[in-house]
């Protein structure tokens, strides 16, 4: 299956809540999309398996990650000590295109997949174009020289306003580090990480 590119809306809508950021058409519609989205209600109640199902699906399209990768990453936290959920979200916060979007270098984690895979962005000063990257603490995030004066960097930087603990970042160098893995409660997403982990380990 090929990465989802449709509309970011109608997910959110899915979900009833704005995974993609703030959204405008979803305070307007903020019920299910499809003829049968205001019937909602009148649903029979959702199983166990379709909780965590959704919840899966929701933790996918937040981070822009496919089931294989995400399978990938569930083995990989469910094999280290501690939570295997929070260390499976710390992983997905790990990652180079969402790091790139945290520290506000792009608007979106969209915008953000699009400046790692075009090469505008450096790790430990060397290129990096695979979004999927996973950095480590210590590692040092930065925009190329040459792509500092993008209007879209540019432009999220100006309004972004976010910080989080365990990132550091110089606006006027465009550059970053990443100082500890983050830790779930530093994590804002409203995901159900045990919901994930209980699907799993089925």
């Amino acid at each position: 299956m090929a990465r989802y590119i449709g509309p970011t809306t109608r997910i959110a809508r899915k979900f009833k809540e704005p995974i993609f950021g703030p959204d405008k058409w979803m305070e307007r519609k903020p019920h299910s999309p499809g003829q049968h989205g205001l019937n909602a209600r009148r649903r029979k109640k959702e199983s166990e398996y379709g909780l965590q199902l959704n919840e899966k699906q929701k933790a996918k399209y937040t981070y822009g990650i496919l089931e294989r990768q995400f399978r990938k990453m569930f083995q990989t936290a469910a094999s280290k000590k501690g939570v295997t959920g929070a260390i499976l979200l710390g992983l997905c916060e790990a990652r180079l295109d969402n790091t790139v979007f945290r520290l506000g270098i792009a608007p979106t984690r969209r915008a953000a997949r699009q400046l790692v895979g075009h090469g505008h962005i450096t790790v430990n000063k060397e290129v990096v174009n695979i979004p999927s990257f996973t950095l480590r603490p210590g590692d040092e995030i930065a925009v190329r020289e040459r792509s500092r004066s993008l209007e879209t960097i540019t432009n999220s930087l100006a309004v972004n306003t976010n910080r989080f603990d365990w990132l550091d970042f110089n606006p006027a160098t465009m550059t970053g580090k990443m100082i500890s893995m983050p830790e779930r409660a530093q994590i804002p997403e409203t995901i159900r990480e045990q919901l994930i982990v209980e699907l799993y380990s089925k």
